[in-house]
């Protein structure tokens, strides 16, 4: 199964230092940190979680158990408040 960002959320980055998240359905905005940020970016490029933990991997220098726990962590906590949905 892949992950995608749904429909009506809007994705701003802050040159590279994070981003925000904003639903435009509850109004309601996410901050995400620089490593989130790129998580999100990979996501609405349509890319898998493999290819999503390679690119962590290359930006940050971590180990392939490190990147894939930061990753299930903020799709966990995405995917609870309804901001990505498995497809």
């Amino acid at each position: 199964s892949k992950i995608v960002p749904v429909q009506d959320i809007v994705y701003t980055d802050f040159q590279g230092t994070g981003g925000i998240l904003v639903d435009l359905n509850t109004k309601q905005y996410y901050q995400l940190n620089e490593t989130g940020s790129l998580i999100w970016r990979e996501l609405e490029k349509g890319n898998t979680l493999e290819s999503i933990v390679s690119e962590l991997r290359n930006v940050y220098e971590v180990s392939a158990e490190h990147a894939e726990s930061s990753i299930e962590r903020l799709l966990q906590n995405l995917e609870s408040r309804k901001l990505v949905k498995r497809v």
